[in-house]
């Protein structure tokens, strides 16, 4: 028996596809199979798997073990969970080898997909690949693996209490904090470890609802954030935390509702792990994905930090963490890794308790520490729709233009991911998505005239590869 993947759905860092379109139970099964292949090839055994909030979760999961099982794996069910909570039970388990959550992130209701986790390192771009090749050949194992089930809410969230560890809880016992799930899966989560916090903790939407019936859950668009604004600014609260649909990304506002972007939330978090008690992180490498504003890395730089621009994706930067011993990274589209007392994985709940020590250890409050932030204009991240087999070429060759023939105004070409542009005016980012048929774009700068200009920029660039900017479209 052999498997056809549609071309779409094997990505660089997870697999994802349309419900009933270019995903279904055939592919999941399919996807068993290779995985527990791989597995048992490399001396492993048992995999976790757990799902979100979607509708079709429990069929995928289903059809994902009959998979595993066939292939002569174990399967221990963690059923519906955040995506940080089926990380959490492999690095937390000598007996486990391997995970997959079947999640579609932030996107719309009718995706679904799958991110995984392989003997304790992220499972992608060749990985993904090399499950499609052995699906087209059929190249299998037989065997009759076993299923259990675990409940590893209890003990998870007592592992995210430890990321106030040192820090008096008498301190936060004043603290108010709202909380909007999003209707994603980390709501149940999220109200266990609420009740556990010190403070008054205020809750959004932690019903779980594969039909996000209240507003879509991808913290990184700010209209999405309109609820938990209204929350703090109605309750008086010090500020908010937001959660996307399966718990790996965190976006946060500060008590006047100001957004804290991913890369402003990373200041934070550098300052505070490089200052860490007895300097046991000092010249330590902190990572950021391209799209992270100047500010960021020059923060890290003044904190004793050395800071490193990388790839944008949660498993390439979880790569590269462990290659430079990272103890921090993190990325605009709210990933945040710790591996400083963590795992190293991103884990959304866990970022928001670490927000809660940040504040407290380095005594100023979430609002006092976006204040000190320099006042960058910049473009959200702007997203436009260029065809899936044009995205990557156009990328390419407006990245040989401005290395071979650059143009007075720009100072330096960086093409560790897409093209980064610096020029007296600030910089300018084109990169193609690795998860949609779209561009990405960022442009940030001291001043309004020099902003224009570096869209003008961005603009031309795309005209000679015959592309326009257009309307931006979402994740």
């Amino acid at each position: 028996m052999t498997h056809t993947f549609d071309s779409t759905v094997l990505r660089e860092y997870d697999i994802r596809g349309i419900i009933g379109e270019t995903l279904g139970p055939d592919d999941a099964r399919a996807i068993g199979r290779g995985f527990g292949t791989l597995l048992v090839r490399e001396g492993g055994k048992t995999v976790a798997v757990g799902y979100d909030g979607r509708v079709s979760s429990p069929m995928l999961e289903h059809a994902l073990i009959e998979g595993l099982t066939a292939s002569g794996c174990d399967v221990v069910r963690i059923g519906l969970s955040a995506t940080p909570m089926l990380y959490y039970a492999e690095a937390s388990s000598e007996e486990v080898d391997g995970g997959i959550q079947i999640t579609g992130s932030h996107n719309p209701p009718n995706y679904n997909g799958f991110k995984m986790v392989f003997q304790g390192r992220p499972f992608f771009g060749a990985d993904i690949q090399k499950l499609g090749e052995i699906a087209a050949a059929g190249d299998w194992l037989d065997g009759a693996g076993e299923v259990s089930t675990r409940d590893i809410m209890g003990e998870y969230v007592e592992r995210m209490l430890e990321g106030l560890t040192g820090i008096d809880t008498g301190a936060l016992s004043g603290l108010k904090v709202g909380w909007d799930a999003g209707n994603g899966s980390a709501g149940p989560a999220l109200e266990a470890l609420a009740a556990k916090l010190p403070g008054e903790h205020h809750l959004l939407f932690t019903d779980v609802d594969g039909h996000f019936p209240n507003h879509h859950p991808d913290p990184t668009v700010e209209a999405n954030l309109a609820d938990l604004r209204a929350l703090v600014a109605e309750k008086n609260l010090d500020f908010g935390v937001a959660f996307d649909g399966d718990g790996d990304r965190i976006g946060a506002i500060d008590g006047t509702g100001r957004v804290i972007w991913g890369d402003q939330l990373l200041m934070i978090y550098a300052e505070d792990v490089l200052s860490a008690e007895g300097g046991k992180h000092q010249g330590a490498t902190i990572i950021a994905d391209v799209k992270a504003s100047r500010a960021l890395f020059d923060s890290v730089e003044q904190n004793g930090g050395k800071p490193l621009m990388w790839k944008t994706g949660h498993s390439l930067i979880k790569s590269k963490m462990k290659e430079t011993g990272s103890p921090l990274a993190g990325e605009m589209s709210g990933h945040v890794f710790f591996a400083d007392t963590y795992y190293g994985f991103d884990d959304a709940l866990y970022a928001g308790v670490r927000l809660l020590a940040a504040s407290a250890r380095l005594g100023k409050s979430v609002t006092q520490l976006r204040s000190a932030m320099p006042e960058m204009l910049n473009t959200p991240e702007m997203r436009f729709q260029v065809d899936e087999v044009r995205k990557f070429p156009a990328i390419a060759e407006i990245s040989d233009r401005l290395t071979n023939s650059p143009g007075p105004e720009v100072q330096q070409v960086n093409a560790t991911d897409g093209v980064r542009v610096n020029t007296k005016d600030g910089w300018w980012l084109l990169r193609a998505s690795n998860t949609q048929d779209v561009l990405v774009a960022r442009a940030e700068s001291d001043t309004e005239e020099g902003l224009k200009r570096l869209l003008a920029q961005i603009d031309e660039q795309l005209e000679l590869s015959g592309l326009e900017r257009g309307e931006s479209v979402g994740h």
